[in-house]
């Protein structure tokens, strides 16, 4: 879901500077509402079941020349999508990964910042002779947070703080402990709204909430469409290497991102933040940092990397961020 996010910022630039290009978005269908702004777009909720192996892709395949498209935009770049490549030949442009650069990355050979992704998707656009350039960038008014139902019935007066305390991977995430001691010292002079997925996690988030003031579980009772609204209102976002701090920046909300065994120099910081806003495990105590680009895989006395951050320091930058 991150990487969908960050698709966004670069499809905002496309229809700003190109109003009369036609678009179409295959996505899957829990993330459509990330791009529910492009109402111009035609948004296509991909089946994966209706569209399952070689025979499903060709199928696909056929559906998409039948509306008439002229260039493809593959911002994933996958076996999937590079077998839809081979059946539709030119005018096909592919993200590049920087795979190789990002093994060097991971295997300890080089250690400095990576193109991002935001600009290696620009790049596949900008294959198209678009001329496309971040320094032009506009995000979208904001919603008014006072029409937001749960901010409004609490005559919220304080800072809106959301919190996203899981990730997909263990060695992503900051300990259940210590995000108790987060939310709780934070909570004190701001509103914290809770954000997750999952009946574990949102059980989790039930008991924090209920254990701190002004603090609200979003991660229940509420459609994806609905949380979105309450994120792009937030004055800060906190999040791990993980998807809402990638739907609150492309909203152009500020966002801290907390990181154990991934790292920011692999491009896959939050759209428009500051190196600044980025907390990371130290090096000198876990060198091999980033063992690895999506957290899956880490020596085992890397595994609790991501706690050796102090619930201090993550205070002291969001104090400083807000």
């Amino acid at each position: 879901m991150g990487d969908v996010a960050m698709t966004v910022p670069i499809i905002r630039l496309v229809i700003a500077q190109h109003p009369k290009l036609k678009i179409s978005i295959l996505t899957k269908p829990a993330y459509v509402e990330i791009f529910r702004e492009f109402t111009q777009a035609n948004i296509i909720a991909l089946d994966k079941k209706k569209y399952k192996g070689l025979l499903g892709l060709i199928k696909l395949f056929n559906e998409l020349r039948a509306l008439d498209i002229d260039s493809v935009i593959d911002l994933h770049n996958v076996l999937r999508t590079k077998f839809l490549k081979v059946l539709w030949g030119n005018n096909f442009y592919q993200i590049k990964k920087g795979r190789g650069e990002k093994k060097q990355l991971v295997n300890g050979k080089i250690f400095y910042q990576l193109k991002s992704t935001h600009q290696r998707y620009l790049e596949t656009f900008n294959c198209l002779g678009l001329n496309l350039s971040l320094s032009h960038h506009k995000f979208p008014q904001k919603k008014d947070r006072n029409k937001l139902k749960l901010i409004r019935s609490n005559n919220l007066t304080s800072k809106i703080i959301g919190i996203a305390p899981f990730a997909k991977h263990k060695a992503k995430t900051y300990s259940l402990e210590k995000t108790s001691r987060l939310i709780e010292r934070l909570s004190i002079n701001n509103t914290i709204l809770l954000f997750g997925g999952g009946a574990e996690e949102v059980a989790k988030l039930d008991e924090i909430s209920k254990n701190n003031k002004n603090t609200i579980n979003l991660a229940q009772g509420l459609s994806f469409s609905s949380q979105l609204d309450y994120i792009s209102t937030l004055d800060l976002m906190i999040s791990m290497d993980s998807a809402n701090g990638h739907l609150a920046a492309m909203y152009g909300v500020k966002v801290l991102t907390i990181w154990g065994v991934t790292h920011p120099y692999a491009g896959f910081a939050p759209f428009s933040q500051p190196i600044t806003n980025s907390i990371t495990v130290d090096r000198n105590e876990f060198p091999k940092i980033p063992t690895s680009i999506y957290g899956d895989k880490c020596p085992k006395a890397y595994e609790n990397a991501i706690n050796s951050i102090s619930v201090e320091e993550i205070v002291k930058k969001a104090e400083e961020i807000c």
